[in-house]
């Protein structure tokens, strides 16, 4: 049989690279995309009008139904109700102010946002998970920050509690069932069945591009979230450059099922410039977690699209499900074009079994991509857009300049560009620290040149700042890059990790053992690291103790978000039983040694 190594790849119809480099004496490399931003509508409400008008009978959203069948909205169904609602939002909540939204991704979450962009509100989505803490912080926190004059928030017993619970009696309510809150609320059916008025036209005409049209929430890793005021330029920009970089590839005009939430930076893009291009977009209810990742699989078998995008972890259980089911392998790569991921490097044992599957079923490889970027850039900024097998952060969109800063070896990242915040609300000790005097976002992330003679080729992801601590004896653990090159050395044993501790003696970690684990699971992780410790040098690089994870990480209490990325410091506060096993002189049976010497 061929070595699938060598099969062509399908085509992907990557944006060019080309770009524009300046070296500096001091070591300082700032560089961009020659390849112009392409010429697009920068109102987003007008962007999505336009699209509705012109494809009416194209269906726009699908979700599953309480019976589990697809149900669907075309764009003429969904435009009219956009409006209906953005006429009742400018009747009722001035201009300005802000509309929360609690609520999973759903039709008429996406009606919500839209209706916001056209009414001039600002549109502000928050975490489900914000409403399942006891003690409502984030929640809070959130809600005195942005001062909302309205929320949207679908009935549950949950949601209803938190919004009675933490808003103000004359906050206005939208919701499916009114009869569900102890105070007046409003029917969204009811608003759908009116009709719009000629306010919401002159309403979009109004729109000043550059004034705040949503707040976004930063992930809250370190403490209580951020909020990130996102101007309708900057929305506009990152769906631009996102088009014009992946987005042939991706076929955001085609079929499209999509898991992340839209509560971040990358669900919220994707919503955004799949509903902008006309495609439609089937939202996937499953998550790359335990127990949760069955109902991807089944959309999966059904649904067949150009672009998948999933964090290492999920593409781990893919391909452990495809292995078992030929019918559902058929259906993934059939039209399938570029696969992305995020989170984490991709371990080289799952790339190649991805691949070695999908030439298998097409006789091609398919392009892998990944991004980076964050809330305070919209989305992703820097992308794959080329065909390569180095695994990356990649290159600049169109209009994004990029500042290396040379810093211990690495480069520190900062940013510049139309789809930049416009800073955090209510934080100007913040604002001031987290721009330099040239205007660029401090990202606080490091990277490296995969060839430092040849920047075309790309950046390498090379840790966090914010995840670098030091061991007892004062050593740095740049627990970032360590945590990526752990995940590929251990998969498919390891689906997920955290490192422990700073200021400990020698580094342990915790781990969730992978979807196919089995009673050898823990040996074969202990002889992996036996020899990744062999090839590094230094207690801040090796592992000396390990424990598997039984329970998942749990949502309620911060230890994952909801794009399903692992909040370090809260994992290791909530399990603080076996972090200080991990420590004990006589640490009982669920703790590996790997070193025993200690």
């Amino acid at each position: 049989m061929t070595d699938f190594r060598t099969a062509p790849f399908r085509d992907a119809e990557f944006m060019p690279v080309d770009l524009d480099v300046d070296r500096q004496d001091d070591g300082t490399i700032i560089f961009k995309s020659n390849i112009p931003m392409p010429e697009r509508e920068t109102n987003v409400a007008r962007a999505f009008f336009q699209s509705a008008e012109k494809n009416a009978g194209t269906i726009a959203l699908a979700q599953r139904g309480a019976d589990g069948e697809w149900e669907t909205v075309d764009y003429a169904t969904l435009g009219r109700r956009i409006a209906s609602l953005a006429a009742w939002l400018i009747e009722n909540i001035p201009a300005g102010r802000a509309v929360m939204v609690l609520a999973e991704n759903s039709i008429d979450s996406a009606i919500v946002k839209f209706a916001c962009y056209a009414a001039r509100v600002i549109h502000t989505p928050v975490s489900p998970a914000y409403a399942l803490a006891a003690d409502y912080a984030r929640l809070s926190h959130v809600a005195a920050m942005t001062n909302p004059a309205c929320i949207f928030a679908p009935a549950t017993a949950a949601f209803v509690k938190a919004v009675e619970t933490v808003l103000a009696d004359d906050v206005a309510i939208l919701t499916d069932n009114p009869g569900a809150f102890s105070r007046p609320a409003t029917a969204l059916g009811e608003i759908f069945a009116m009709a719009a008025t000629d306010a919401v036209q002159e309403s979009i005409d109004r729109i000043n591009p550059d004034d705040v049209a949503s707040y976004m929430m930063t992930s809250g890793s370190t403490g209580l979230p951020k909020v990130v005021q996102l101007s309708m330029t900057a929305l506009a920009a990152n769906t631009a450059q996102t088009i014009a970089a992946i987005g042939k590839a991706a076929g955001w005009d085609d079929v499209m099922l999509d898991w992340l939430p839209w509560h971040h930076a990358a669900g919220a893009s994707v919503l955004r410039s799949c509903l902008v291009e006309g495609g439609s977009l089937y939202i996937d209810a499953g998550k790359p977690a335990p127990g949760l990742f069955d109902t991807s699989i089944r959309n999966l078998r059904e649904i067949s699209v150009c672009y998948f995008n999933n964090v290492p972890s999920g593409y781990a259980m893919l391909v452990a499900a495809m292995e078992d089911d030929l019918e559902l392998r058929a259906s993934f790569f059939k039209k399938m074009r570029l696969m992305l991921y995020g989170g984490a490097g991709l371990p080289q044992n799952v790339y190649d079994r991805l691949q070695e599957m999908a030439v298998l079923e097409t006789g091609h490889r398919i392009h892998m991509t990944t991004g980076y970027g964050m809330t305070e850039t919209v989305s992703g900024c820097l992308t794959i857009h080329y065909p390569t097998q180095k695994v990356g952060i990649g290159l600049p969109c169109p209009d994004v300049t990029v500042k290396l800063v040379p810093t211990d070896g690495r480069y520190e990242v900062r940013l510049r560009g139309r789809n930049l915040m416009n800073g955090y609300l209510n934080e100007p000790e913040k604002n001031a620290a987290v721009f330099d005097e040239q205007g660029f976002y401090k990202t606080g992330d490091l990277a490296r040149l995969i060839d430092p003679d040849n920047l075309e080729e790309g950046l390498a992801f090379a840790g966090r700042l914010a995840e670098e601590f030091k061991l007892s004896n004062g050593t740095w653990v740049y627990g970032g890059e360590l945590r990526d090159s752990l995940l590929k050395a251990l998969a498919p044993d390891v689906m997920e990790l955290v490192l422990c501790d700073a200021n400990r003696p020698y580094l342990t970690m915790m781990a969730w053992p992978g979807p196919k684990a089995d009673a050898d699971t823990a040996p074969r992780i202990a002889e992996k690291l036996q020899g990744f410790n062999a090839n590094r040098s230094g207690k801040s690089a090796t592992i000396q103790r390990f424990a598997l994870l039984a329970s998942p990480p749990d949502p309620s209490v911060q230890e994952v978000s909801d794009k399903g990325s692992i909040n370090r410091r809260a994992v290791i506060e909530n399990r603080a039983d076996i972090v200080e096993q991990l420590y004990a002189d006589s640490p009982s049976a669920s703790i590996f040694c790997v070193d025993s010497s200690t």
